[in-house]
């Protein structure tokens, strides 16, 4: 009888709210639950975790678990709470917008470096979309119930984002996404000397088995772990010891760019989550490992921004095309590096 009314209460959670849901990969070595959940939750603690557990809150394949239970590979594990996620809690907030372009079914938004797109996890306020809802009212919402979102960039990256404000705008431009035919590109400062003046970078993404915050490229028979991914490259500028790329976009994979670029040996410069806030090319001199920092101290963040956007208008079916200028503080780091780069006769 105690059994039956423990798996009655096991699968009674109908008013919960999901919060979140991973799969242990394939190669998961049996590990604490509430070690696996850290590996996987930004900003999570331990006590918080274990606390969860033991309140009932996190289910290993839909049933209730305690803080040592050893998840194994192929486990699903979920933390599920009385309260829908923050995320969904949504604030209008009075955040200036820098408007590129903007008519009656979509705008133009050029999205500064800091800026969360959508609110998330240890991000609930300050996101364009509580500045879009304090702005625009009746936004569509997407598949996953964002207001007026067609597709999103990384906290740290700048450029354009284009966002809908009908129904039928939404469907128009997600369909041009899904089906590759808007155009995306990005500019990048990346580490090491690009040997070829341009390439082609096919490599499936999908989230890292022991890092959840990254991704990574899956290949050979863990292919099928990942998403396909295509990012298209051609050099603009050579500085040595880092190249400026121009990467277009074939797919939209998370964290696409920052993942392919590294794959191929060149992470972006001061990707923190990726590595490239070290010197990964050049002297082991004093006076260079200060330049570094000191570019470093410019461009606080990756040096990725998405500056053109191009799609096809949803009600008039032009080609329409946008670019924006080169933030500040990239700017000032390329010219940094050209200086640097002029005065040095020998390139590793």
């Amino acid at each position: 009888m105690q059994e039956k009314e423990e798996q009655s209460q096991d699968n009674n959670n109908d008013d919960l709210y999901e919060h979140y849901s991973f799969v242990a990969a394939k190669g998961q070595e049996p590990l604490r639950v509430d070690k696996f959940l850290m590996n996987f939750i930004e900003n999570a603690t331990r006590n918080k975790v274990q606390q969860a557990a033991k309140n009932g809150n996190v289910y290993v394949n839909d049933k209730t678990v305690k803080p040592n239970y050893k998840v194994k590979a192929g486990d699903e594990v979920k933390v599920l709470l009385e309260h829908p996620p923050h995320e969904y809690l949504l604030t209008p907030e009075d955040i200036p917008l820098d408007i590129v372009y903007e008519d009656e079914v979509l705008l133009l938004v050029n999205k500064p470096a800091g800026m969360v797109v959508h609110p998330g996890h240890g991000n609930y306020s300050g996101t364009l979309i509580n500045a879009l809802i304090y702005h625009f009212e009746n936004l569509p919402q997407n598949s996953s119930e964002r207001p007026g979102l067609v597709h999103r960039i990384d906290k740290d990256t700048s450029g354009l984002l284009v966002v809908a404000k009908t129904e039928q705008a939404m469907t128009h431009l997600a369909s041009q996404f899904f089906h590759k035919t808007s155009e995306r590109k990005y500019i990048a400062l990346v580490w090491g000397n690009v040997e070829d003046d341009k390439g082609r970078i096919e490599g499936n993404i999908g989230r890292h088995p022991k890092n959840r915050l990254q991704n990574m490229v899956f290949e050979g028979e863990d292919a099928e772990r990942g998403k396909p991914a295509v990012t298209n490259y051609r050099v603009l500028e050579r500085f040595g010891y880092v190249t400026l790329v121009e990467c277009s976009l074939e797919t939209g994979r998370t964290h696409q760019i920052r993942v392919h670029m590294k794959h191929i040996g060149h992470t972006l410069f001061n990707d923190e989550r990726y590595g490239g806030d070290r010197i990964l090319k050049g002297t082991s001199f004093t006076k260079y490992k200060q330049f570094v920092e000191n570019c470093f101290k410019l461009l606080p963040r990756q040096a990725l921004h998405a500056q053109t956007l191009g799609f096809e208008h949803p009600v008039t079916k032009k080609r329409l095309s946008f670019s924006s200028e080169t933030p500040q503080d990239m700017q000032d780091c390329l010219e940094k590096w050209r200086n640097y780069a002029k005065n040095q006769k020998d390139f590793l």
